[in-house]
């Protein structure tokens, strides 16, 4: 009987939290509707990890639905203040189905995007790492973790470790998305700007090329 529940649960927590990331996709609700309607998936998520508390799949059903949360949170200016709580319960979700089922991979992709909003890339990049393991389609979650964690160390002026990331993004496969981390130019900038290696930075352009990655006129035109 509990686990006719804990599914019917489940599911209609499923059933909502979809249909207010639809409606809200399109803009057929407000933001107020939309947290309203999280909230309510949120609550049947929970009774259905309270009913079968071993299963894996229920922690991370209710993690996608904190993590929902914490994305809309982001966005709306009186939410944001909620956004790294929302993460942290996501986290928490995510690494309790891990740790229930290890070969769970969608909890650690959903993990590492729970680390790499909250700033830790490096553990965003041990939890996609697995992830590769487990889904190897997956790689590009891990080549543009490296990506981002490279433009940190630049900011930082960290160059050395910065081109350690960009290089190890590259070695990967950059993801081909426009809106992703994108290492050619960042660590064509380095050479040329910060190092002033022009020949490296001239074998970053030819591996760019060979691979069909753009690169910003300006670094060709100094390259010139």
């Amino acid at each position: 009987m509990n686990r006719h529940r804990t599914i019917l649960s489940a599911q209609r927590g499923s059933a909502i939290g979809e249909k207010a990331r639809y409606s809200r996709s399109f803009r057929l609700i407000s933001s107020a509707e939309h947290a309203h309607l999280l909230d309510l998936a949120l609550k049947d998520h929970s009774q259905a990890v309270s009913l079968e508390p071993d299963s894996a799949e229920m922690y991370y059903l209710r993690g996608r639905t904190h993590y929902a949360q914490a994305t809309i949170a982001s966005i709306v200016p009186e939410e944001e203040s909620q956004t790294k709580v929302r993460l942290a319960a996501a986290k928490a979700d995510f690494s309790k189905a891990i740790e229930l089922n290890p070969w769970y991979a969608m909890a650690y992709e959903f993990r590492g995007l729970a680390d790499e909003g909250t700033g830790d890339l490096d553990q965003a990049i041990t939890d996609y790492m697995q992830l590769a393991v487990l889904q190897p389609k997956s790689l590009y979650r891990l080549a543009d973790a490296y990506c981002n964690r490279g433009s940190f160390h630049l900011k930082d002026k960290k160059y050395d470790f910065a081109i350690a990331d960009f290089e190890k993004s590259i070695e990967i496969g950059s993801s081909a998305d426009a809106c992703q981390c994108e290492p050619y130019n960042p660590l064509l900038a380095i050479y040329l700007v910060d190092k002033s290696d022009i020949e490296k930075a001239r074998v970053v352009v030819r591996r760019a090329q060979a691979a069909g990655k753009m690169i910003a006129r300006e670094y060709l035109e100094k390259l010139k």
